[in-house]
C-alpha cells in the first residue's frame, strides 16, 4: 500500500501538505478557553500532543464542564453556609450582592487553582 503525499515549496524546503481530521464542533466556555490559553503559554508540548491526537476539543469541553459544575456547586454551598438567602436579598439587596460577589470570587479562584491552571 503506497500513499502519495503532496508537498509544497516553502523557500528552500519541501513541506508535506498535512491536515488534521475534522473534529466535532463543540462550544467551549470561559473555563475551557482559560485552560487552552494556559496550555498554550505554559505547557506547549501537552497542547501540541492533544491537538495532533485530535483530543484537544474533547479535553477542553470536559474541563469546561467540570469547572462549571464545580463553580456552581461551590457557590451554592458557600451561600448556604454563610446564610445568603432569598430572604436576605429581599431585605437588604446591597448586602446580598456584596456577599454573593465575594462568594463568586472565592469560588472562581478555587476553580482556577484546582482545575483550570494546573
Amino acid at each position: 500500500m503506497t500513499t502519495k503525499i503532496a508537498y509544497t515549496q516553502q523557500g528552500d524546503y519541501l513541506l508535506p501538505n498535512l491536515k488534521l481530521p475534522e473534529q466535532p464542533k463543540v462550544e467551549i466556555g470561559v473555563w475551557g478557553k482559560r485552560h487552552l490559553r494556559y496550555l498554550k503559554n505554559h505547557h506547549p508540548i501537552i497542547y501540541t500532543n492533544l491537538l495532533t491526537n485530535c483530543k484537544l476539543t474533547a479535553y477542553l469541553a470536559d474541563i469546561d464542564k467540570q469547572a462549571e459544575d464545580m463553580f456552581f456547586r461551590l457557590v451554592n454551598q458557600l451561600a448556604k453556609q454563610e446564610g445568603v438567602t432569598e430572604q436576605l436579598k429581599a431585605e437588604n439587596q446591597m448586602l446580598w450582592v456584596q456577599k454573593m460577589n465575594n462568594i463568586r470570587n472565592r469560588a472562581m479562584e478555587f476553580v482556577n487553582t484546582e482545575l483550570v491552571y494546573i
